[in-house]
């Protein structure tokens, strides 16, 4: 009988309660739960694992090498289990080398299109470069009129300096008569003299002759004699007409610029044989910015407008040594402020005086020193210092100045010259990879070739058309195949790994994806799940965790793990179809599914304090020149489809911006002309969704500082002051009361030579990370590690007479933290539950009522009921005065914002302007707003 359903018994992976359950195979078949009930530890710690460590075993020894092997999970059984894929948001590739055209293979095929019907073109004039043999030439020359005169020439020099007395002795002993210098001929017979210090051009006239019947064997003779001196240059110059360049190869008759044979090699910016030379194929350069160096210009040189490692303008200090010498030679005024100084002025700073010395003056109580010397100006100094020290510091100081700039060279676009200057259907491959996933589909759809070069690239050009056809499939339409892999969302990498596997076409796999609707508008949405059923269709199992209602009723079986986070979940709650779910009385997802629990919509707006942020000329990438208004004191969502420009305008522009103005922070803010309303505030926050630390050693404690207030409150105890024991003592970062067997990580690295790393629990602290004697001192019955291993919900009661801890802790709680352990590694916390740890550390400090807190949406694995509570933390916010500013597609949040700000309509190049703005009213009832259409729909529900 076939094997239609997978049976998992007994899984205990984490806070899973001894599950088992049932699933159909060949289903599209859906996980959903509270944020933290045990989802991901079903679908990815138990399923995948065990299906990719059955996988890995069925391999050779050799073969496991190279392969990472897995644990077994914490489960009896799994029977029906397939070989599976895992398709998450933790895999997006930070390799500068990365691109979306690379990444999916369609950079692959580029190449190799190129390689084979390209056009290659002189990287100098432009004009076509044929490659022909003799033959060709031959016939070429035979096809002119009857009677045409002709000399063939053979150009042994090519616009260079010289006198070439050699060229033309060898020329007379081979039996050349003639010569042409410079377009005028000369008897090789007599003395030729050339000025040393001008270019020629020497060509030496190999044969005259007029095209009659007969003539055939004689000019292909002569060519070849041409062709043997040059290198393949022929040069036929037909009396009374035109020139006529030829070369055997791909080499420019005129410029002598030659390129080689073409290769797939030839066009890859990751290869020495195509890459520029001046980037090594990256694109871009990071060079000693001057506005980083200089961020604010009203200040003025004596007031410290100059901000850079060294060279601070402090009185007595070698910097204001060099300011004042400058100064007193150049006439350049020391408290003026930079806006108003001219360039030649600020350059004398900044990049130095040349040879030519200044006089400087050092005056100090002690001593006074004159000498002269040369100044090689602050920025020059900056990276001067950069390449010569060693010092980690010093580089990690320095780069603070620095930004990305276009390399000179290749102009950003990676390749050499000549591999630029081959084309197909007029543009060359980085052309062609700066059009949108859309737009490329347009140009082959309409890309005329010859019939050779229609079957050559017949079958490359489908397969490049397939694969952006499955891009455009799952919603990433306006993404370019230039695009750094690194820029991308976790969402967009997520959607383009499903849209790779879709092109595989396997069949019989189990696909594992971690919301795939992440940073997707609801009008792309209906296009993912299509995808989704396409490869359910073509005979796969995919088991999906996702949170999106689009999504829950699209799928043929539902799973709702719950019904609560932490230790209130880890049980199969319901599991069927949509309406079995809804019809569960201890769903949660089944109450909001069916209506019984709602997100409501507020009855009024808040108007603001009636100042505004105005950003004017946004232009930053995609972003068309965008002048916009944001209400201090509001709750403001930045909408649109994906790729409209929200990232570019919240992100890049006012962030950046605000940030360097506000915070001191060394960034480039994005492309703009004015922005207005700055000063309204006093800092801006940026909640992202980045991890809060990178070791195990970072835990929402140490990130939120209440791990400090807990060792206080340890050191406090009367064990403690018996022992003599600090706050230090209690700290598993340092020396003291930590276990120096495992230095405090509670688990101990083993290195395995050919199968991977192994992590064991310290003998000597069995993983408690401390020391026996501290372990010894208790608060209220519980140890530091105790504590450590309470989760923030049995926090808060523990704390409950301690506000200082118990403030910050309720915090974590109220942004639906509450299952998370306060010492929780931070390496084990998914985005959004970082980004909701730094929004709780942000809460619990208090707010002066200026604040802009910007999130990059932050519903990202987030339940409906958590997504109800992260409105409740966000409104009051908005509350006490400040701003929020969020970049959202979540409509529940959307909804229930005081002003919306619009962009599209479409992604990349056709999106970038502002649609409409105002009320979610008012955005509703724009027809043209792909959001104000949605919205409407949940507006006049609610």
């Amino acid at each position: 009988m076939p094997i239609n359903e997978i049976i998992i018994k007994g899984a205990k992976e984490h806070n899973l309660k001894n599950i088992d359950l049932t699933i159909p195979r060949d289903k599209l078949v859906v996980m959903t739960g509270l944020s933290g009930s045990g989802k991901s530890s079903l679908a990815f710690d138990t399923i995948y694992a065990d299906g990719q460590r059955r996988y890995v075993e069925s391999l050779s020894s050799y073969a496991r090498m190279f392969l990472g092997q897995m644990d077994k999970p914490d489960v009896d059984s799994i029977e029906g289990l397939s070989p599976a894929i895992s398709i998450d948001q933790k895999t997006t590739s930070k390799n500068p080398r990365s691109t979306v055209g690379t990444v999916t293979e369609v950079y692959d095929y580029l190449r190799l299109l190129y390689a084979r019907i390209g056009v290659p073109h002189c990287p100098v004039c432009g004009r076509e470069i044929k490659q022909q043999t003799v033959d060709q030439i031959v016939d070429q020359l035979m096809a002119l009129e009857e009677g045409t005169k002709l000399q063939l020439l053979a150009p042994i020099i090519r616009g260079r300096k010289g006198t070439h007395v050699k060229e033309f002795e060898q020329a007379r002993k081979s039996g050349f008569a003639r010569v042409r210098v410079d377009g005028i001929n000369y008897d090789l017979s007599e003395n030729i003299e050339l000025e040393k210090n001008k270019k020629h051009t020497i060509e030496i006239v190999v044969d005259r002759i007029a095209i009659k019947p007969g003539v055939k064997s004689r000019l292909t003779d002569s060519i070849e004699t041409c062709a043997s001196l040059t290198g393949g240059l022929v040069t036929a110059d037909i009396i009374g007409g035109e020139e006529m360049s030829f070369s055997q190869n791909y080499a420019c008759p005129e410029h002598g610029v030659s390129i080689g044979e073409l290769a797939p090699r030839m066009f890859s910016f990751n290869n020495p044989y195509g890459a520029c030379e001046k980037c090594t194929g990256l694109g871009v350069f990071r060079r000693i910015d001057p506005d980083l160096v200089v961020p604010n210009k009203e200040l003025s040189i004596a007031e410290g407008a100059i901000k850079a490692s060294g060279w601070t303008a402090e009185n007595g200090s070698v910097a204001m040594m060099y300011f004042n010498a400058i100064s007193e030679q150049y006439g350049v005024p020391l408290d003026k402020p930079v806006s108003r100084l001219t360039k030649e002025q600020l350059d004398y700073f900044l990049y130095g005086t040349g040879e030519e010395k200044l006089h400087l003056k050092r005056d100090s109580k002690f001593y006074q020193a004159e000498y002269e010397t040369a100044f090689e100006g602050v920025i020059n100094n900056l990276e001067r210092r950069y390449k010569e020290t060693s010092s980690d510091w010093t580089k990690n100081e320095i780069e603070g100045y620095m930004a990305e700039e276009a390399c000179p060279a290749c102009k950003g676009r990676r390749l050499k010259a000549e591999s630029l200057s081959v084309t197909v259907g007029g543009l060359n491959i980085a052309e062609l990879c700066d059009k949108s996933v859309v737009s490329a589909l347009e140009f082959f759809d309409g890309l005329e070739l010859s019939q050779r070069d229609r079957l050559i690239g017949e079958r490359i050009i489908k397969e490049i058309k397939d694969r952006l056809g499955f891009l455009a499939s799952v919603g990433l339409e306006y993404l370019t195949l230039s695009r750094s892999a690194g820029t991308l969302s976790g969402g967009e990498s997520q959607r383009i790994r499903l849209a790779t596997q879709i092109g595989s076409s396997l069949v019989g796999v189990l696909y594992i994806l971690d919301e795939p609707s992440i940073g997707l508008h609801q009008r792309d949405n209906e296009k993912l799940i299509a995808t989704l059923r396409r490869l359910r269709d073509l005979g796969n199992t995919l088991i999906v965790v996702e949170h999106d209602e689009d999504t829950m009723y699209a799928a043929d079986y539902l799973v709702d793990i719950g019904p609560g986070a932490g230790i209130h979940g880890g049980e199969v709650v319901a599991a069927g179809t949509v309406e079995d779910i809804k019809a569960c009385e201890r769903s949660i997802t089944g109450q909001y599914l069916s209506g019984k629990r709602k997100i409501p919509v507020p009855t009024e707006r808040r108007k603001g304090n009636g100042k505004f942020l105005t950003v004017k000329g946004a232009s930053q990438n995609n972003l068309k020149d965008v002048t916009v208004k944001i209400p201090l004191g509001t709750f403001t969502c930045v909408t649109g489809v994906s790729g409209s420009g929200k990232s570019s305008l919240v992100n890049e522009v006012i962030y950046k911006h605000l940030a360097g103005k506000l915070n001191r922070a060394k960034v480039r803010a994005g492309a703009f002309t004015k922005m207005e309303g700055v000063s309204y505030l006093d800092k801006v926050i940026n909640i992202d969704q980045s991890p809060i630390g990178r070791t195990p050693r970072s835990n929402p404690a140490t990130y939120t500082g209440v791990f400090s207030d807990i060792r206080e409150l340890f050191a406090q105890t009367q064990d403690a002051k018996m022992k003599g024991y600090g706050a230090g003592r209690f700290s598993f970062n340092v020396k003291g009361g930590r276990c120096e067997a495992c230095e405090g990580d509670g688990i101990i690295k083993i290195e395995m030579h050919f199968l991977p790393d192994v992590y064991v629990p310290c003998e000597v602290c069995g993983g408690k990370r401390y020391n026996r004697e501290t372990l010894e001192v208790k608060y209220k019955g519980k140890s530091i590690y105790d504590v450590l291993e309470m989760t923030v919900e049995e926090g808060v009661k523990f704390f409950e007479n301690m506000p200082k801890i118990q403030r910050k802790l309720q915090t974590l709680y109220e942004v639906g933290l509450g299952y998370v352990k306060i010492g929780q590694p931070a390496t084990t916390l998914s985005g959004g539950e970082a980004q909701r740890v730094k929004l709780a550390t942000e809460l619990s400090k208090r707010a002066t009522g200026k604040t802009i807190y910007i999130l990059d949406e932050p519903t990202t694995g987030l339940h409906t009921a958590d997504v109800h509570k992260l409105i409740e933390v966000l409104q009051r916010l908005a509350d006490a005065g400040n701003t929020v500013l969020v970049i959202e597609h979540n409509l529940d949040v959307i909804k229930t914002a005081d002003h919306i700000i619009d962009l599209g309509p479409e992604g990349g190049d056709k999106g970038g302007t502002i649609v409409c703005t105002g009320t979610p009213e008012d955005v509703a009832a724009c027809k043209e707003s792909y959001t104000g259409q949605y919205l409407a729909k949940l507006i006049h529900n609610s």
